[in-house]
């Protein structure tokens, strides 16, 4: 799939509100409150924006944090990082490559076998079940 882009007033349009303000504004939708970030059901994790699979089930985790939490993603080049400074803390920002949505955040404070934790917001995401 190639770079899909897109005006603001397009994805304004094509998007619900709350996904709106958590993809093309880098918002934070609040702890535990998300649709995935308890979710057991096997399945690949998509861009909710373009579609594009980020993230298996298989590489989920509880973190505890509240958020859908994953080690790594399913490749590489699905995903683009960029450092994060607001809020008054120093954070890596995690973006859909092929659309530049925010997705969330990326910390080294994760499991085996990556160490990291891509702590993503549910609004960002649309889960393509598989049957286990």
């Amino acid at each position: 799939m190639g770079k899909v882009t897109k005006s603001d007033d397009e994805w304004r349009g094509e998007l619900p509100q709350h996904v709106y303000e958590v993809t093309r504004r880098a918002g934070t939708e609040r702890a535990f409150t998300g649709q995935y970030w308890d979710t057991k059901t096997p399945g690949t994790y998509k861009c909710v924006c373009c579609g594009t699979e980020l993230f298996d089930s298989d590489t989920k985790y509880d973190s505890g944090s509240g958020w859908p939490s994953f080690y790594e993603p399913v490749s590489a080049d699905v995903v683009t990082t960029q450092e994060d400074n607001s809020l008054n803390m120093q954070r890596t920002e995690v973006l859909c490559a092929t659309c530049d949505a925010h997705l969330g955040h990326v910390f080294p404070d994760g499991p085996r076998p990556t160490g990291l934790r891509f702590c993503m917001n549910s609004a960002s995401l649309e889960l393509d079940e598989r049957e286990s």
